[in-house]
């Protein structure tokens, strides 16, 4: 080696993929970790009091309205008919006061119609025609609600309806055999005897 030869002590440090430097490795080391108390803290607090989801159109807000201020039981409120869902339920604009409508759902109290969810082609003939009977019941104008309370599923009440010429669409449904009787509980099936 000459005299003048420099000698380089300093060695740059060498690169290493990812996870194999001395930040990588700890990163890598400390990510199982982090999962479990993150797994650990979501089961620990109860998620619906920290987020807040936005509901559709406030309907679970505007449902819980209708159904405490519906007052006595007998006091008839009217509603504008929206659209017929199916057999057995309509949304509606109901005026709960003066000055105060709001949106929802309505079941009709004590009857269960055949479901356009259909599990046979039975059951969807049925639930159509029970579908096309509720919506010429309601088209028969002034249509009332009344005796409503919280339904099981959110955004809808249920309540006894009443229109012009109809004194209770829900014996009408029964009469015509378009759905049975229903007290809550579980509801059987409407293929039963049907060829799927």
């Amino acid at each position: 080696m000459s005299p003048y030869e420099r000698i380089n002590r300093y060695r740059a440090p060498e690169r290493l993929p990812f996870g194999r430097s001395r930040w990588g490795r700890r990163f890598s080391s400390a990510l199982p970790w982090v999962f479990v108390l993150g797994v650990a803290a979501g089961t620990m607090l109860p998620i619906r009091h920290w987020v807040h989801w936005p509901l559709p159109h406030g309907r679970l807000q505007d449902t819980d309205v209708i159904w405490q201020r519906a007052g006595a039981p007998d006091v008839r409120h009217p509603v504008d008919v929206i659209r017929t869902i199916d057999g057995d339920t309509f949304e509606a604009r109901v005026h709960v006061s003066p000055g105060l409508a709001l949106t929802t759902r309505v079941r009709l109290r004590g009857i269960d119609a055949p479901e356009l969810k259909a599990s046979c082609r039975r059951e969807l003939q049925m639930a159509e025609a029970a579908t096309i009977a509720l919506r010429e019941l309601l088209g028969q104008g002034d249509v009332a609600i009344f005796n409503i309370g919280p339904d099981k599923y959110q955004g809808r009440v249920v309540a006894d309806v009443v229109t012009t010429r109809t004194a209770n669409v829900s014996a009408a449904m029964l009469a015509a055999g378009y759905a049975r009787a229903y007290g809550g509980g579980h509801r059987g099936g409407w293929c039963a005897d049907a060829a799927h």
